[in-house]
């Protein structure tokens, strides 16, 4: 980098070098150290003081040149090659551990040729190596989430489900899963990537339903720098992040109709343009999409594209509704009830046999997710080993009356745990849980908000978390 300047300050430049997070140091034609930053000392482990003086074997590199360091100018030739490459290596902190590091060295002379000294700058990849561990780690337990035997049953829809994952996951199929809401869609769609030959490279989910159209085909397809208001530099989209891995787009039924003519080119030509370029750009991914719709009901209707949704079902799953599988109740029960003991070091047991009854009778219209909720939320009031009625929602709680047209509430526990009458202390739980928000309480034990400020009053509970 060429500067134009008039007699900098020493000073000056010793204060940017210093500010520089890099280490950075100098040595004269001997190979001496002549200057030292303050990143150096914090890479290092030595002072300016110490390393000053001496020679560059105080790192101990473990690559110099291609080779282990020689710890001497003369014999790693610097001064023949002018410059090294920047390579991955290690130095030897001080304290005896070895730091990861990019290191780079270059001859610096003046206008007659002659040798100045010798520059090297230290890039320290501790940080660097510890992110991309975490992202390794990631990756792994994405790989544990997805699991087959993450996915609960033994009922015969669910068995028919794994067969379809498994014979979805040996191929390079385009696959829709179909069904409502809260019954896993996303984790089958992850079982199918994580077992396929494209495990190892992205998964990228995109909720189509949740952005709108001019958002959604700029997360999709990218943009270039002005293709609109805002667009102040070329953004890569969703398909190119997923390049040989897999795109899952849930909620494929709420597109709109520009989004359906893209998305029917992306299928059809494995290409894809960024909003505002005209370029093709070439796709290797696998395509898997979700819906709650009924979308052959949407194409009558003339909402959905035919084409489209041909090209959408050349292998379709449907995943039952809980109420189609009740047999797994038990057992999804228990796997929430292991899940939510590691996650809060509690140690309850079962459900009490009433709230197994409420569970294998209750229709759950949020499927397996309402399931997983019912049972994080007992979590919270349980105080025993076992779940008790009294621990649900209230929605779950509250049974059809037979005969009567209208509902009754379940109880295990005397009339001052019910809903609308709680103690003191299951009160203070209840605003805990709901992080004192007065008005959920109240739906909760079905009483109004202003019943919800008596009994605080009566109990002499404060309006906000002491």
């Amino acid at each position: 980098m060429t500067t134009a300047h008039k007699n900098w300050d020493p000073r000056f430049v010793e204060h940017i070098i210093d500010s520089m997070a890099d280490g950075v140091f100098t040595m004269d034609e001997q190979g001496r150290i002549s200057s030292w930053n303050r990143s150096m000392e914090r890479i290092s482990g030595y002072s300016a003081a110490e390393a000053i003086g001496q020679t560059c074997a105080l790192l101990r590199c473990s690559r110099c040149f291609g080779q282990n360091c020689p710890a001497d100018v003369r014999r790693c030739r610097i001064f023949e090659q002018q410059r090294s490459e920047a390579k991955e290596c290690q130095l030897r902190h001080k304290l005896g551990h070895d730091v990861p590091i990019i290191k780079h060295a270059s001859v610096v002379r003046d206008d007659e040729g002659q040798i100045l000294g010798i520059v090297e700058t230290v890039t320290d990849l501790t940080e660097l190596n510890r992110a991309r561990r975490r992202a390794e780690e990631a990756t792994l337990r994405l790989g544990e989430l997805h699991r087959l035997d993450n996915i609960i049953g033994k009922s015969e829809p669910m068995r028919a489900v794994f067969g379809a994952i498994e014979a979805a996951a040996a191929s390079d199929v385009t696959v829709i899963i179909e069904g409502e809401s809260g019954t896993g869609k996303e984790l089958v769609a992850g079982a199918i990537h994580y077992h396929s030959g494209r495990k190892a490279q992205p998964l990228v989910t995109v909720n189509c339903s949740a952005l709108s159209e001019t958002l959604l085909e700029s997360e999709l397809f990218g943009h270039v720098r002005g293709a609109y208001t805002g667009a102040v530099r070329d953004r890569a989209g969703r398909f190119e992040e997923a390049a040989g891995g897999t795109i899952f787009l849930d909620e494929i039924g709420d597109l709109t109709p520009l989004i359906q003519v893209k998305l029917l080119r992306v299928l059809q030509e494995r290409e894809i343009e960024r909003v505002g370029e005209s370029r093709r750009r070439p796709l290797d991914i696998r395509v898997i999409t979700a819906t709650h719709h009924d979308l052959a009901e949407r194409v009558r209707s003339g909402v959905f594209r035919q084409d489209l949704f041909y090209r959408l079902h050349v292998f379709s799953i449907a995943l039952p509704a809980l109420r189609q599988r009740r047999e797994d109740i038990p057992l999804l029960t228990s796997h929430f009830i292991n899940r939510f003991n590691e996650k809060t070091g509690k140690q309850i047991v079962d459900v009490a046999p009433a709230v197994m009854r409420l569970f294998l009778d209750y229709d759950w219209p949020g499927n397996v997710r309402q399931l997983e909720h019912a049972v994080e939320h007992a979590f919270v009031l349980c105080r025993g080993d076992r779940i008790e009625v009294d621990d649900l929602p209230l929605e779950i709680r509250q049974t059809p009356v037979s005969g009567a047209g209208g509902y009754r509430e379940a109880s295990s526990t005397p009339s001052r745990h019910r809903a609308g009458r709680p103690d003191r202390e299951h009160l203070l739980h209840l605003l805990a849980a709901c992080a004192w928000n007065k008005a959920e309480v109240a739906r909760q034990l079905g009483v109004s908000r202003t019943a919800i400020w008596k009994y605080m009053k009566k109990y002499t509970i404060p309006l906000k978390p002491q």
